[in-house]
């Protein structure tokens, strides 16, 4: 499949981008250049291959959840610009 200068032209309309006529020259080759590409991946089988969400393996770096203390409430609204007894004050959002 080849990529004509209209075809970009209309793609880049639709992505809201203002291309100049030599960009657009060079957006059209870079982008047949990928759907190329792309093809030529279509080509290869990919019977045995496994499906992934990332190309390398990754593993979860976040430590166990382990229950403990909260802070206690002076301490968590030591910081707040405005606040009660209890809690943090906010301005309201839905009216008065």
């Amino acid at each position: 499949m080849s990529l004509s200068r209209d075809e970009v032209q209309r793609v880049s309309l639709l992505a809201r981008l203002e291309l100049s006529d030599p960009e657009l020259d060079a957006m059209t080759t870079q982008l047949a250049q990928i759907v190329a590409y792309v093809e030529q991946l279509g080509e290869l089988d990919t019977a045995d291959v496994a499906p992934m969400a990332h190309a390398i393996e990754i593993s979860n770096v976040l430590a166990d959840d382990q229950p403990r203390e909260g802070l206690p409430r002076d301490e968590a609204l030591a910081n707040a610009p405005k606040r009660d007894a209890e809690c943090y004050l906010v301005p309201a959002v839905l009216g008065d």
